[in-house]
């Protein structure tokens, strides 16, 4: 069975890279890349540039595995500790940090010109809150005067496929309201079970990142153990 690798295999690659004489085989056979990309990292020739994640102080690699590593070109470097699965809650859907200053845009876009697609739509389409559609329809979001509108699937928010699914739904719904001389209202906007889902995906959020927080503190506290144990022992 294949060992896992580590939770960010490109920023780890990068940190071995730069931090040990680890072999580009053994590193990209540890991160689960080609070579050739790690190749590409230590010439500078990536694409994207990646901020080093250190493997020892996440606790997946040890400073032994490591030296076991530089000592022999072919040695398998060995998870020393699995990264903790995360698995999505039910929520907004996650967007890129390089996307998410165009999320309001894409929002004005989407009101401006399917006011028929309700709140509860845009959010699960673009991945944001009522909040802050409510906001922008108000013209009240606190970045008002450099929003503009554009379409979501230029900026890669969603796919066509969505967007058309979202309009298709909002018509039919608005269609059904007509004939039963209704006003096609959506979903409610103050809708009390779409609220308190949103405040318990806030929540979940939150857990997840403290239990990330006391993962990374659990293995500082370890790596500082044994260092002051191995710096005892030389004494």
């Amino acid at each position: 069975m294949a060992q896992p690798t580590p939770l960010m295999p490109h920023a780890t690659a990068s940190w071995l890279v730069d931090n040990t004489a680890l072999s580009f085989e053994q590193i990209a056979e540890f991160c689960g890349l080609h070579i050739l990309e790690v190749q590409a990292m230590a010439d500078d020739l990536a694409s994207s540039k990646y901020t080093g994640r250190d493997p020892v102080h996440s606790g997946e690699l040890t400073h032994e595995e490591i030296d076991k590593g530089q000592s022999d070109p072919n040695y398998r470097l060995k998870m020393h500790r699995a990264p903790v699965d995360v698995s999505r809650t039910k929520g907004p859907r996650y967007t890129p940090v390089s996307k998410r200053q165009d999320k309001p845009d894409g929002i004005a876009w989407i009101i401006r010109n399917h006011p028929e697609i309700s709140d509860a739509q845009i959010g699960k389409l673009i991945g944001t809150t009522r909040n802050t559609i409510n906001a922008i329809r108000d013209r009240t979001h606190w970045n008002i005067q450099n929003i503009i509108a554009k379409d979501p699937v230029t900026l890669g928010l969603c796919s066509q496929r969505e967007l058309d699914a979202a309009v298709g739904r909002a018509a039919k719904r608005t269609a059904v309201a007509g004939e039963a001389g209704e006003e096609p209202v959506g979903e409610p906007r103050d809708d009390r079970a779409s609220l308190i889902a949103e405040l318990r995906a806030e929540r979940d959020a939150a857990v997840k990142v403290a239990v990330e927080a006391a993962h990374e503190a659990e293995a500082e506290a370890w790596l500082s153990a044994k260092r002051a144990a191995e710096a005892a022992g030389e004494v």
